[in-house]
């Protein structure tokens, strides 16, 4: 390689922005903590029907993203499309982008793309999590 120095630099770069960016959303909202249920889910045929990629809100769901699907009930609180998800135990915000069927209660489905074998390891689990409440300025 020619330029490590520029390689790493842009690395450095991309690193620090996405902290600041991370930051910023954490600023702009209050944190209401809240226990719930979590499995993990994929986009794929079987797991479905119609389009897996594409989400209860009508997103388009890529391997890689931070997405979860929310139980129906949990709209009452104030999650509901897009609003941010900070889960125990794992890095950086999800966002929910997904609903899940109306059966389900106190619930959460973590995104894991197409890796099935992750998704079915990941198993149920009882989880912390907390979601973002957007904060009125003052202005």
């Amino acid at each position: 390689m020619k330029h490590p120095s520029i390689l790493l630099f842009f690395l450095v770069s991309s690193f620090i922005i996405k902290a600041q960016e991370l930051n910023s959303i954490e600023d702009n909202f209050s944190w209401s903590p809240l226990y719930v249920k979590a499995s993990a889910y994929n986009s794929l045929k079987t797991q479905t029907v119609g389009n897996p990629a594409i989400s209860a809100w009508g997103d388009t769901l890529q391997p890689g993203m931070k997405a979860i699907a929310i139980s129906r009930d949990l709209l009452k609180l104030g999650i509901t499309h897009n609003t941010p998800i900070k889960i125990e135990g794992y890095e950086g915000i999800y966002f929910v982008k997904d609903k899940m069927n109306a059966r389900y209660r106190k619930k959460i489905d973590i995104y894991m793309g197409i890796e099935l074998q992750k998704a079915r390891d990941f198993g149920n689990k009882n989880l912390k999590i907390w979601y973002g409440i957007p904060q009125k300025n003052e202005n």
